[in-house]
């Protein structure tokens, strides 16, 4: 297992989350409610961790295809949406986090939620039954590579705090990386939820620069693993490739055919189904 001298958050403390279960008017919100910990009686939870600058609203189709098949927990991850007060928690803390808040669960994420779902699993194996990570990375490996992200993560911070919420969603929004987002996928009502304060510190605690490189204990994860990326988006299709590399047998990577980096909004017809798939296999097995 992978530890860090990271503060160990209670186990009591938990991330706010959306709960979503199969069924007409099913739908709810729940913040830290320690009661809805574990799955039902011969159920499985789903969580989703979306990525950063958004929240637990903007997953998108996805939500609704996962949901068909159990119930499903979107959180807000740290220093995001009504999950701001845990803002200053990294990423092995935010695992932690998750975790308390989920319990035993197929955990799906995002980018940023892919990062703190690969924590998740390496960090507390027996809790999560399957991952899938959309847009994933486990760290850059050269540590000047990590320092020049950091750096380039805290000017980032630096230009949110000097320009306001609403400047840094523009210009963020505006980057090559979200070109191929539909309207509809921009949830821009969604992310101004978020605050200055929030964003900025995860982007100081959990950016990539901040994260520690994980490609060498990749292979002590025993989950199944299941790597999503956009045919259009070359770097992250080559990271995917090595963490199915590094993690072995249980591992596969699905590329969605003209799809960038938000592989499940871009495309979410092509991304939900083969996640739902992905999901169903699972729970076929156990």
């Amino acid at each position: 297992m992978v530890t860090t001298e990271a503060a160990r958050p209670a186990s009591t403390t938990t991330l706010a989350q959306r709960i979503v279960t199969p069924g007409p008017d099913a739908e709810h919100d729940r913040a830290n409610d320690a009661a809805d910990t574990r799955p039902d009686a011969g159920g499985r939870w789903t969580t989703v961790v979306h990525g950063f600058a958004q929240n637990r609203d903007c997953l998108g189709p996805l939500l609704d295809a996962l949901v068909v098949q159990g119930p499903v927990r979107a959180v807000d991850a740290p220093g995001h949406g009504a999950s701001v007060r845990h803002a200053r928690a990294d990423l092995w803390s935010g695992a932690e986090l998750l975790v308390a808040t989920t319990g035993v669960t197929d955990l799906v994420g995002y980018s940023m939620g892919a990062r703190l779902s690969l924590h998740a699993a390496l960090a507390a194996p027996t809790q999560v039954s399957s991952l899938v990570l959309i847009g994933g990375t486990a760290g850059l490996d050269d540590a000047e590579d990590r320092a020049a992200r950091r750096a380039s993560d805290e000017l980032l911070a630096r230009r949110l705090e000097d320009d306001g919420l609403e400047a840094f969603l523009e210009s963020w929004l505006a980057l090559p990386l979200f070109a191929g987002l539909p309207d509809w996928a921009r949830f821009e009502a969604q992310r101004h939820t978020n605050t200055v304060e929030g964003l900025a510190a995860s982007l100081r605690a959990a950016g990539t620069g901040a994260m520690d490189p994980l490609w060498d204990a990749l292979s002590t994860i025993r989950c199944p693993v299941l790597c999503v990326t956009g045919s259009l988006d070359e770097r992250y299709g080559e990271l995917a490739g090595r963490i199915v590399d590094r993690v072995g047998g249980p591992a596969k990577h699905v590329v969605i055919d003209g799809a960038g980096h938000a592989a499940h909004l871009e495309r979410p017809e092509a991304t939900s189904a083969a996640v739902s798939e992905f999901l169903a296999a699972q729970r076929v097995t156990r």
